[in-house]
């Protein structure tokens, strides 16, 4: 009897010693911020969808939303946005490839009641049936009726990345497919949840006004997850792309939505990030009506509501100004999104954006667009990450690129911006961007009619309502007349019923 007193003295002693060590080695991300009431948390889980199993694709969103969109076992969904309610606080989930964050805010006057909703969320989550049947009818709802069916310009978004990243974990859907959304169980969400969030795959984040008893609690209590080590996969293997490759979406629309981009070979911590950062703001910055594609295509013809280029992964463009942080991923593209264009426009704007990438590429910027793009980026940039939730995002990011900026990331791009010369930068245009290479997603009526344009180089000249510089209809001429150089066999037409169903 005495043995076994012992042994379960010992027993206790052992883990309770192993999870202070292990709290002591938690990775963390902090940003004290003195004066701020609120404090926000985000705890990064180093999983995505990149580690979705074959035919159970969107089982990380899933499970994450299994988390904070549910029940735990200490209180119902209802009852948890009962609680929160009148603290004015909330919690939610961000999947990506790559990174899973569990966030959330509170005003440090109410911490305590918050903090226990919120560790209950990651620690003790009931895995309900009936918030899985809500949550998973939720993502196939999105599928089916939202995505496919009213947002032409994320179907087309989606399409691209999907089609870029063929055969390789990025090219499905986070939120998953039709026919994985319905194999999957309740099961493989707890599984997942086993597997991948454990004790060793987590990085604590906290930011505002917060104080250290909290960081060592937040420690302590999450390092009760699970003994169990999981591995990340490898970086995808992107197939290389030869020449222009098509993938058109056939839909029953007013209007052509248009996405174009290849794999680039550059990430945050690279020494030529900011100087390509210039080229694409110049290019074309999310909503900014001065960049160059912008005023091509929108300002000059008003062919649509918008033209616009990316470095980096941006979610969610139809509703964001700015770029959300925490889509960190070890392979990016280089992106164009020309907003949707009416059909008889489909493919001089297609033309317009491809030429005026070749003339940036084998030109260069010049020495005055240049230097107001710099001027532009050290003051815009600032907008980037305006709150502390967002500025705690970047540092994450940060982290996950091993981008050393003492803290403050903004900081760190507008003084290695201030540091650019005109050189910089058009040596990063020709090392990173082309105009050879590309695949195309583009949701549009009569896509066998678009396949024949395409192929056949069909002039494409377009009339205007209003009248416009003479300029303009000087260089039309030029861009109705653009080659193209299709194959036949390098095109695809897939119906929109049939995008993202496996």
């Amino acid at each position: 009897m005495k043995f076994k007193l012992f042994l379960l003295l010992f027993i206790s002693l052992f883990t309770f010693l192993s999870q202070q060590l292990m709290a002591k080695n938690v990775e963390k991300v902090l940003l004290p911020v003195k004066d701020d009431p609120t404090i926000s948390f985000r705890i990064w889980f180093k999983v995505g969808s990149q580690d979705d199993p074959k035919g159970k694709e969107g089982l990380a969103y899933i499970t994450a939303k299994m988390l904070t969109d549910a029940s735990t076992r200490n209180n119902t969904y209802e009852k948890i946005l009962e609680k929160l309610y009148p603290i004015a606080s909330s919690y939610s989930q961000k999947v990506d490839k790559e990174m899973t964050v569990i966030y959330g805010r509170t005003h440090k006057d109410n911490v305590n009641e918050f903090y226990q909703l919120f560790t209950d969320a990651i620690l003790y989550p009931a895995f309900s049936e009936d918030d899985f049947k809500r949550i998973k009818t939720n993502a196939l709802n999105y599928i089916q009726n939202d995505l496919r069916y009213s947002n032409d310009e994320e179907l087309g978004k989606a399409a691209l990345y999907g089609f870029v990243f063929e055969g390789t974990p990025y090219s499905h859907l986070t939120i998953g497919t039709v026919e994985s959304l319905n194999n999957m169980t309740l099961d493989d969400v707890r599984g997942f949840y086993e597997r991948y969030y454990n004790r060793y795959n987590f990085v604590i984040g906290l930011a505002g006004g917060y104080d250290d008893k909290l960081v060592e609690k937040l420690e302590k209590d999450l390092s009760r997850l699970g003994d169990v080590r999981s591995q990340t996969p490898p970086k995808p293997n992107v197939k290389p792309i030869q020449g222009y490759n098509f993938l058109l979406i056939e839909k029953d629309a007013d209007a052509t939505a248009i996405s174009f981009g290849f794999p680039i070979n550059i990430l945050r911590n690279d020494e030529d990030f900011v100087a390509l950062w210039v080229f694409n703001s110049w290019f074309g910055e999310h909503r900014n009506q001065s960049s160059h594609l912008y005023q091509v295509i929108r300002e000059k013809r008003g062919l649509n509501y918008g033209d616009y280029s990316y470095i980096e992964t941006f979610l969610d463009g139809g509703q964001r100004n700015m770029p959300e942080p925490n889509n960190p991923r070890r392979q990016q593209i280089f992106e164009v999104w020309i907003r949707p264009v009416q059909n008889q426009h489909r493919h001089f704007a297609l033309r317009a954006a491809l030429r005026e990438l070749k003339k940036v590429v084998d030109n260069g910027l010049r020495k005055d667009d240049f230097e107001l793009t710099k001027k532009f980026l050290y003051s815009y940039s600032l907008n980037y990450a305006q709150t502390t939730m967002d500025k705690l995002g970047y540092q994450i990011d940060s982290k996950f690129y091993g981008v050393n900026d003492d803290g403050n990331y903004i900081s760190y791009f507008r003084k290695k911006l201030n540091s650019l010369k005109l050189e910089d930068v058009n040596r990063a245009i020709k090392k990173y961007i082309q105009y050879d290479n590309i695949k195309f997603a583009i949701v549009t009526k009569n896509a066998e009619e678009f396949k024949e344009e395409l192929i056949n180089n069909i002039p494409s000249p377009i009339t205007y309502v209003t009248q416009v510089d003479e300029s303009v209809l000087k260089e039309d001429l030029e861009i109705q007349n653009y080659q193209l150089n299709i194959d036949r066999d390098k095109i695809k037409i897939i119906k929109v019923d049939e995008m993202f169903q496996k």
